[in-house]
């Protein structure tokens, strides 16, 4: 069994239909007498719906997921470099483009009949920012296969270990000079980093003031769709109201109508009988009164 195949696959249903159709796959694999294939499909797990969604964007867009993706690079790069400006120049790209990003995932989420709340919109920002501030969050997106809603990233601290900058005192050779005294850092070095480490939580609070301000606003575009959906379903229902009471009118009238008509019928019914009765008794004494 071709098992990239079959995650690839799996990966790119909605997660309503994920269960199912792996656990169809591991049936499948079992009866092949693939227990390689049967474990590692059964391993897998359903994405969470803002991930799919995201997916659904890294899959069907690829030309904007790779700018996106080049974009989580240059942050990356511009955060272990400490290079302020770089950093500033991609932050302004970064908020622009996760929230357009975040929005045309929902579209793509809606046209698979999804419906996509202001949470989950928010949950799919939280996505993208992980994009952009974690490499193995970025290389499942780059598959179509992320599972699971990355942790909420504070600022731009999320550099991974391996990758990060090594300390700066650690990678020069002991070469004291004569002006500088030995033991402790140079005062200007203090300022710079307490410098650095302020602009970083300037930053941070920054991302916090965006994430939160770009959450209201979903929320309150989210409320304000449903107000008019059911203001629009409102107006709805009282049309067919008017419409139902106007029926209702015209049949009570009919039927009212109905009943005259039947209460003439039957007027009409009797007179006859009446008269009928009184033709034949009118037949009958004419004939006694020729027998005698």
């Amino acid at each position: 069994m071709d098992v990239e195949r079959v995650v690839d696959e799996l990966y790119g249903l909605a997660p309503a239909r994920f269960t199912a159709a792996r656990d169809a796959y591991v049936v499948e694999a079992r009866r092949a007498k693939d227990r390689a294939a049967a474990k590692t499909i059964a391993a897998l797990r359903r994405p969470a719906l803002a991930a799919w969604a995201a997916n659904l964007l890294a899959r069907r867009r690829p030309q904007d997921a790779r700018r996106f993706l080049a974009l989580g690079e240059s942050l990356r790069s511009a955060h272990r470099a400490l290079d302020a400006e770089r950093l500033r120049e991609a932050r302004g790209r970064q908020h622009q483009l996760v929230t357009a990003l975040a929005r045309d995932a929902a579209a793509l989420a809606r046209g698979e009949g999804q419906p996509v709340s202001g949470t989950m919109l928010y949950d799919i920002e939280r996505v993208l920012h992980g994009v952009l501030a974690f490499p193995d969050v970025a290389e499942q997106w780059s598959l179509g296969r992320l599972v699971r809603v990355p942790e909420a990233v504070v600022g731009f601290a999320a550099v991974a270990p391996e990758t990060a900058p090594p300390r700066r005192d650690a990678t020069r050779t002991a070469r004291p000079k004569a002006s500088a005294p030995t033991g402790e850092p140079k005062p200007e070095r203090w300022d710079l980093a307490a410098a650095r480490s302020a602009a970083q939580e300037a930053e941070a609070e920054a991302d916090r003031c965006e994430h939160r301000l770009s959450a209201a606003r979903t929320a309150e575009q989210d409320a304000t769709a449903r107000a008019e959906a059911a203001a629009e379903q409102v107006r709805r229902l009282s049309d067919r109201l008017h419409q139902a009471q106007g029926a209702r009118s015209e049949a009570e009238a009919a039927a009212e109508q109905a009943r005259r008509a039947v209460k003439d019928a039957r007027d009409a019914a009797l007179g006859a009988s009446r008269r009928a009765e009184r033709a034949a008794a009118a037949v009958k004494r004419a004939q006694r009164a020729q027998r005698d």
